[in-house]
């Protein structure tokens, strides 16, 4: 026996003949692998036998095998590498398409094993062998839930690799969201009597595919293209949150991935839908956000003076009062519901009920990126905030120990202030959290936020004290100026001493304030650009992820995608 090598019939036939000389009287049923691991002669076939095994034309032994190569590689980055290096994937991958459900099974679990992990070369075997399309297929065909979890589960373990995401969409996105998602959600494209709405149902086969797609949105325009115009995707996801907010079950893993997916197809929704430029607005139609000089205070006070030229006739003039929104003649659907008023109430609901970190992030996101942008769509998001009290939840939030949720909040706030209504809102309920966030030159806070978020709260601030006396003097009775010079002189952080500088600029062009500021003991030399620190070009949040850092005297407003 123990010279058995390669050949696995051989190997099979050695051990039946073994039990059935060894124990004559249990010839007709099958000896115990206790009984026979206790046989000096026995022993576990090598990994080369395993793979040899799966092509064995018994499919016992086919699916025996790939099980055993499931538990080999689990959490085992060397065996999935000789498995790979053995040519076991492409053997695997032919068995996704065997007729009997414990073979596909058993082959999936070993593939979804080897797929998993930071070694993106065992991805790209599968993929290199048609994996992908017989993953999609086997998804397709098989109603048992556990084929179900093994084939979605596979799929967002390569949903990981940036390569592979274009492909997950051309050959699995419609399937998965036909399949999975819809059905999952209980949201039906033609409701009727007979077919209403239904609960979500919060499957590990729903999580996997959401974390699929959350993947695979990430991955650019045209990605995010596809996803918005899948049919009947947006709006499922949409009535999943709602489900979850009704029922109060906002802190699992799918609500997370669908505000994810959300926030992510809201990225640059007013440049890529089809049609955004029909409700592009001029940018004088914003508020004008002046930077360090300002020269004509007279055309803008925030508390009783004239309203700049700009809003006389735009959508945030009067009209706002009653949000008066563009006539529908039916109902709205698909990607347009992503930037949809209504929309906003949900991501509300979700920022004051969840308790996951990651959905708040997700869920401010997806305000930040509706609130971007000149169109009319973002002009009534930045409204429908205001009416439906949504600053107040995002002002608490500043408050977290979540640093990645202080970061979406405040650029949220920054885009939102670009109404004027909420400028000076925000400008009088923000300020002190705003300013509280801030480190005291090297001494962090408690919280010790990272330099991206202090870089947002002070881009933040420079937005809301832009064209506002009034709120920048709210900025030095919060004694802020104290925390603005010292970033300026001490910080390590080029960006930091950057955004910094621009506000305590923008600070002293108030000439109405400076006595303020000199009773406080400041003088001009507190209030210019220190060249003390050689500034960092690196100034994304994350590799191929939109800018925080002021690159400009007043930089547009932000997007995000996770």
């Amino acid at each position: 026996m123990s010279q058995v090598d390669g050949d696995p019939t051989s190997f099979f036939q050695a051990m039946s003949r073994a039990q059935m000389l060894q124990f004559p009287h249990k010839r007709c049923s099958m000896v115990s692998l206790d009984s026979i691991r206790k046989d000096p002669r026995w022993r576990d076939p090598n990994l080369r036998e395993v793979i040899t095994m799966l092509s064995h034309p018994m499919d016992p032994v086919k699916s025996n095998a790939a099980a055993y190569l499931q538990h080999l590689c689990y959490e085992n980055d060397h065996m999935k590498q000789d498995v790979r290096q053995l040519k076991g994937v492409p053997v695997l991958v032919g068995l996704l398409d065997h007729p009997k459900a414990e073979v596909h099974r058993k082959a999936c679990g070993a593939l979804r094993n080897i797929s998993y992990g930071k070694d993106h070369h065992n991805k790209v075997a599968i993929k290199n062998c048609d994996g992908i399309p017989a993953l999609v297929r086997l998804l397709r065909k098989s109603s048992n839930m556990e084929v179900r979890e093994l084939v979605t589960g596979t799929l967002w373990n390569l949903s990981s690799h940036e390569p592979l995401k274009m492909m997950i969409i051309n050959h699995g996105l419609q399937t998965l969201t036909d399949e999975v998602i819809i059905p999952n959600s209980g949201w039906r494209r033609d409701p009727t009597e007979h077919s209403r709405p239904q609960e979500t149902e919060w499957t590990t086969v729903f999580k996997n595919t959401s974390g699929c797609l959350r993947n695979v949105s990430s991955d650019g325009a045209e990605a995010r293209q596809r996803l918005r115009e899948c049919e009947g995707l947006v709006d499922a996801l949409l009535h999943a949150l709602q489900s979850a907010v009704a029922h109060k079950e906002t802190d699992n893993k799918s609500v997370e991935n669908c505000v994810c997916i959300l926030r992510n197809l809201s990225y640059h929704v007013h440049k890529e839908v089809p049609g955004a430029e029909r409700f592009q607005e001029p940018v004088a139609n914003q508020v004008p956000g002046l930077g360090g000089n300002q020269k004509k205070k007279k055309e803008a006070d925030c508390f009783g003076g004239k309203k700049p030229k700009g809003w006389r006739n735009g959508p945030s003039d009067k009209k706002y009062g009653t949000l008066d929104l563009p006539k529908r003649t039916e109902p709205m659907k698909g990607l347009e519901l992503l930037y949809q008023p209504e929309v906003v109430r949900l991501y509300l609901s979700l920022l004051t009920c969840s308790q996951n970190h990651n959905t708040l992030e997700a869920a401010a996101g997806a305000l930040q990126n509706l609130a971007a942008g000149h169109w009319a769509w973002s002009s009534y998001i930045r409204a429908t905030v205001r009416k439906e009290k949504g600053l107040p939840v995002l002002v608490e939030l500043l408050r977290s120990d979540g640093d990645k949720v202080v970061r979406a909040v405040a650029i949220a706030l920054r885009n939102l202030a670009i109404d004027r209504r909420n400028k000076d809102l925000i400008g009088s309920y923000a300020m002190r959290d705003l300013v509280s966030n801030l480190p005291c030159g090297q001494q962090r806070p408690a919280k010790n936020l990272e330099g991206d978020t202090v870089v947002a709260i002070l881009n933040t601030i420079h937005e809301i004290i832009s064209d506002s006396p009034e709120n920048a003097r709210g900025l030095i009775q919060g004694h802020a100026i104290q925390k603005l010079v010292a970033i300026n002189k001490t910080s390590q952080s080029g960006r930091e001493t950057k955004a910094a500088s621009h506000v305590l600029q923008t600070v002293w062009a108030y000439k109405d304030l400076r006595n303020s500021l000199y009773k406080g003991g400041w003088n001009k030399s507190h209030f210019k650009v220190w060249h003390g620190i050689i500034l960092e070009r690196k100034h994304f949040i994350r590799a191929g992820r939109p800018a925080v850092g002021l690159v400009e005297r007043k930089p547009p407003p932000l997007d995000s995608w996770v």
